[in-house]
C-alpha cells in the first residue's frame, strides 16, 4: 500500500466515534497521520492534544516547541515528512474526562494501524520514544517511564525512550538533571547524524 493510500486510510479512520462522542469533549474523530516511506527519524508519540486535533498538525503545541529544541530541528525539518514520521500509538485526540483529564489513547487505535505504519516505514536510523504507552509498544517496558528514560544507554545509540515534552513534565526534567546534560548532547548528535545520512 502507498503512503498516501495508507494515509488516507488512517486519516478515514471513524473507528472511535461513538467513544469519544461519550467523552466531555464530545469531538468527532480527526486522526493525524503524518509519515512517509523513507523518514529517517521516527519519532512514537502517545496522541495528539487538543490544539493537534484543531490544528491537524502534530505537536503544534508547546510541547513541540520543547521537543523540537531536545532534538536540534528547527519547524522547517521537523515537520518535513521526507525525513521525520511521526506515528503516535493513536491517531486522534483521545478527549478529556469530566474532570479535564486527558484520556488514554484508545488501544483500537494501534491495534488497527500500528503494525501497518511500521511495516511500511521500514527500518529508521533513529526512534523516540516519548512516554509510556510508546515505550511498552516499541520495547516492551514494564518499568515506568522514569526508569526506562534513566537506562537510555540500553537503547542508544537508535531508540531515545523520552519522557513527554509537555510543560507539565518542567518539575520533572528539574529533578532529573542528567536528562539534559547527559541524554540530550547525544541524542541530538544523532538526530543531525540521521538526517545527513
Amino acid at each position: 500500500m502507498s503512503h498516501s493510500s495508507l494515509a488516507a486510510e488512517i486519516r478515514g479512520c471513524r473507528l472511535c466515534a461513538e467513544r469519544f462522542q461519550n467523552t466531555a469533549t464530545q469531538h468527532e474523530p480527526r486522526p493525524v497521520a503524518w509519515f512517509e516511506k523513507g523518514a529517517r527519524i521516527l519519532i512514537a508519540g502517545q496522541a495528539p492534544g487538543l490544539r493537534v486535533h484543531e490544528a491537524g498538525k502534530p505537536f503544534w503545541d508547546r510541547s513541540g516547541d520543547r521537543l523540537r529544541d531536545w532534538m536540534g530541528v528547527d519547524e522547517d525539518t521537523f515537520y518535513d515528512t521526507r525525513k521525520l514520521a511521526i506515528v503516535p500509538m493513536a491517531f486522534c485526540f483521545p478527549g478529556y474526562d469530566a474532570k479535564g483529564s486527558d484520556l488514554a489513547p484508545p488501544a483500537i487505535c494501534a491495534k488497527t494501524w500500528r503494525s501497518n505504519v511500521m511495516e511500511h516505514l521500514g527500518e529508521m536510523p533513529l526512534t523516540l520514544l516519548i512516554g509510556g504507552y510508546a515505550m511498552r509498544w516499541h520495547l516492551g517496558a514494564k518499568t515506568n517511564v522514569t526508569e526506562t528514560v534513566k537506562n537510555w544507554r540500553e537503547f542508544a545509540p537508535s531508540i531515545f525512550p523520552l519522557p513527554h515534552p509537555s510543560w507539565r513534565n518542567t518539575g520533572w526534567l528539574k529533578k532529573h538533571p542528567w536528562f539534559e546534560l547527559e541524554l540530550l548532547p547525544v541524542l541530538r548528535k544523532q538526530v543531525r547524524d540521521a538526517l545527513a545520512t
